[in-house]
């Protein structure tokens, strides 16, 4: 029974996980911040399009 508690111990110690998945939360946070700043990109780039476009049809 010791031994399972010690296993277990051990187990609560052990961090080497906890680096990849601070790494994997890191880069989500970074894909998120990326991909709601092309999306706020694209749509002002597209509006600025659409007000050029009847300018250019004359």
């Amino acid at each position: 029974m010791k031994r399972i508690a010690a296993s277990f111990a051990g187990f609560l110690r052990d961090e080497r996980g906890a680096t990849s998945i601070e790494y994997a939360f890191i880069a989500s946070l970074v894909s998120i911040v990326i991909v709601s700043a092309v999306t706020l990109i694209g749509t002002r780039l597209n509006a600025l399009f659409e007000a050029i476009i009847p300018g250019l049809t004359k």
